[in-house]
């Protein structure tokens, strides 16, 4: 039996910069830089400095004084010091130029897919515990697959007026969960652990595109300007970033949806009752629910 669910979504809203950002599902150290509007944001620059040092007339003469051999070869070191010199620079530049957001590109949302944790435990079916989800009639053990999902999402304010403002989605970080629970009593047969086995085989393989959909998801609220109105239009700020989040997990919890896999794999096993091979059957339902969700069958006369 399979016992899953999207948890009530945990949003946090915050108006404050992240403190690191994502580049292709890496976490490195945010660069934020200046902007305008009341919620201020620090500037952090590295700044490359050449220091010259007073040179004497002396040196000169003496450079001058040299036989044309050493004269070249301090030429030579002058010429690759400098070429040295402005290969370090070029490359600052360069680093700087990427690691700045190019304009009217968003910045990437942080996901942070953490790993899935597993618990396997037993019951006594005359008295199982609070925690556990109802079995169903005529089953022996279960599966309870819960995914998780926490949203922030940060933004700057800009006031047009007393009263009127714009929000600018700024930041979005999301962290994804998936917590699995086998439930089954003392003793029971082996087939009916394979069976369960199977239901968490199916929630941790769409757990392992979680990440890609949540960024999906997320980039279409990067950016984002929301108009708002009122007396406090601090409180109205916050209250539009905490929708925000709301809305990012809702539509995330709505697409990450393993259940009409794990309906048909009940299907395809009779709740693990016939000799269908586990494996198979995970794979046959797994597939046969993405073809109908990438290629819907349009019925007669629509």
């Amino acid at each position: 039996m399979y016992h899953g669910s999207l948890a009530a979504p945990t949003t946090i809203a915050s108006a404050a910069p992240a403190k690191s950002v994502s580049r292709n599902g890496i976490v490195e150290p945010e660069k934020t830089w200046p902007s305008s509007g009341f919620s201020g944001l620090k500037s952090y620059e590295s700044t490359f400095r050449i220091i010259r040092r007073p040179q004497t007339h002396g040196l000169i003469s003496v450079l001058f004084g040299k036989s044309k051999p050493e004269a070249a070869l301090s030429s030579s070191r002058l010429i690759i010091l400098c070429v040295f010199l402005g290969a370090l620079l070029l490359g600052w530049l360069t680093w700087r130029a990427r690691s700045s957001p190019r304009p009217g590109q968003a910045p990437a949302a942080i996901i942070n897919r953490q790993p899935v944790a597993f618990t396997s435990r037993t019951f006594d079916p005359t008295s199982p515990p609070a925690d556990m989800p109802p079995l169903s009639t005529g089953e022996e053990a279960e599966c309870d697959s819960n995914f998780l999902s926490n949203a922030s999402v940060g933004g700057q304010t800009r006031k047009v007026d007393a009263t009127h403002a714009r929000v600018t989605i700024t930041q979005i970080n999301m962290t994804l969960q998936l917590h699995v629970t086998i439930w089954a009593p003392a003793g029971v047969a082996p087939h009916v652990i394979e069976h369960e086995e199977g239901h968490r085989q199916i929630a941790e393989y769409y757990y392992q595109t979680a990440g890609e959909l949540a960024q999906r998801i997320a980039a279409k609220y990067m950016g984002q300007q929301v108009e708002i109105t009122g007396a406090d239009l601090d409180a109205e700020s916050n209250k539009t970033l905490q929708q925000v989040a709301t809305d990012i997990t809702d539509e995330y919890n709505k697409e990450l949806n393993p259940e009409p896999t794990q309906l048909l794999y009940d299907g395809i096993t009779d709740h693990g009752r016939n000799e269908v091979v586990v494996k198979d059957a995970v794979a046959s339902a797994i597939k046969n629910v993405a073809f109908e969700t990438t290629d819907p069958v349009t019925s007669p006369g629509n």
